[in-house]
Order: structure tokens, then C-alpha cells, then sequence
């Protein structure tokens, strides 16, 4: 199998955005190399969210990477990025040569089993550039992904592959929610980088 896979996807989205899945753009040997070099390296830290006043602190682990030491405020809570290391530039590289975006920053979240996920959100916040395009990186435990349209409720399903790459760009934050749902049949950890534009 090639390092890359340079056929692009159609949209998956129906209506009201745009979602490209390209599969997996890396081979199992580096996806696995870089699934290591990310758990074993990364400054995980448990991530907290304000929720109706209280204070959530999540299972899943995650970390926040830039081209400066930007702020990134999301769920009542705010990050300053840490610099790039060598694989996540490595990576960086790699999507943007692959989509023909430029992003500045990544958050990276670890979810150590199918008993972590995340639920229903969009990625609209002021810190981030209005209907950017955002490139979600997979590595670890295939997972499937959801999106539901705002307004009709309808359901968009994907299973995202150990070294896939999705790219939600467009209007896709403002008239889609997505979350990973929780799942007993996983139990090995997975490893997701959505690289991002703040805006400067």
C-alpha cells in the first residue's frame, strides 16, 4: 500500500455542507508508528468543561498544538497551544498537501476505549475562522461517526478508519451537529488530530 491515497472523496452530506472522507491516507505500518509516538509523547491532560454552571472533568485525555501559543476557548474553558513536535508537523504536511488547506493549529483527544465519546456539538467557535475547513486524523480503534442536521434530524453515519482523514468544511458547522458515540464493543484507545484554523 502507498504512504498516500490521493483519490478524493465525494461529499457525504446531503445538503447544507460539506464533508470529505478520503479513507486511510496513511498505510497500517505509519499509522501505527504515529499512534505510539503520540501516546507515549503527548501532554495529555484530562479536559474539563463547564456545563450548566458545574465543572466536567472528562475521561477522555486531550492536547492543544499551534503555530503560536493561541488561545482556544471552547465548552467555557480555554487552552494556550503548546508548539509543534516533528510528528504532528510531520502530519500538518501531509493533510495540507492532501486537501490544499493551511491550518495553524491541532486539537488532539485520546479516548481510551468505546466507553468514551463525545456528544453532539459543532466546532463554531469565535476563535476559529468562519466555515474553515477542519481535518480530523484517526489513528488507534476504528470508530464510527455521526452527523444530524440542525433543523430535519437527519442522520449521517460514517466508520472512520485507523489512518483516515475527514474534512468538515463549508457550512457544516452551522447546520450540523457530530459526536462519537460511546460503544461496549471497542476496548482498545484511539487517537483523533483535528487540525484547524484559528483566527489571527
Amino acid at each position: 500500500m502507498d504512504l498516500f491515497n490521493t483519490t478524493k472523496k465525494a461529499n457525504i452530506l446531503p445538503f447544507d455542507g460539506e464533508v470529505n472522507y478520503y479513507g486511510a491516507i496513511i498505510n497500517t505500518e505509519k499509522a501505527h508508528y504515529y499512534f505510539d509516538q503520540l501516546l507515549l509523547h503527548i501532554p495529555w491532560a484530562n479536559d474539563k468543561a463547564i456545563i450548566f454552571g458545574k465543572l466536567i472533568i472528562t475521561k477522555r485525555k486531550v492536547a492543544w498544538y499551534g503555530d503560536r501559543p493561541f488561545n482556544y476557548t471552547y465548552s467555557k474553558t480555554t487552552k494556550s497551544a503548546l508548539p509543534w513536535t516533528k510528528e504532528l508537523l510531520e502530519l500538518k504536511e501531509i493533510i495540507e498537501n492532501k486537501t490544499g488547506e493551511k491550518f495553524n493549529s491541532c486539537l488532539l483527544n485520546l479516548y481510551h476505549n468505546g466507553d468514551e465519546g463525545m456528544a453532539w456539538h459543532s466546532d463554531g467557535e469565535k476563535d476559529l475562522i468562519k466555515n474553515g475547513a477542519i481535518g480530523s486524523l484517526s489513528f488507534g480503534a476504528e470508530r464510527k461517526f455521526l452527523f444530524k442536521h440542525k433543523e430535519t434530524k437527519q442522520i449521517v453515519s460514517i466508520y472512520l478508519e485507523k489512518g483516515s482523514l475527514l474534512v468538515m468544511k463549508g457550512e457544516t458547522q452551522t447546520n450540523w451537529l457530530h459526536r462519537l458515540p460511546p460503544t461496549k464493543k471497542i476496548k482498545r484507545p484511539r487517537i483523533n488530530l483535528t487540525f484547524r484554523t484559528i483566527d489571527i
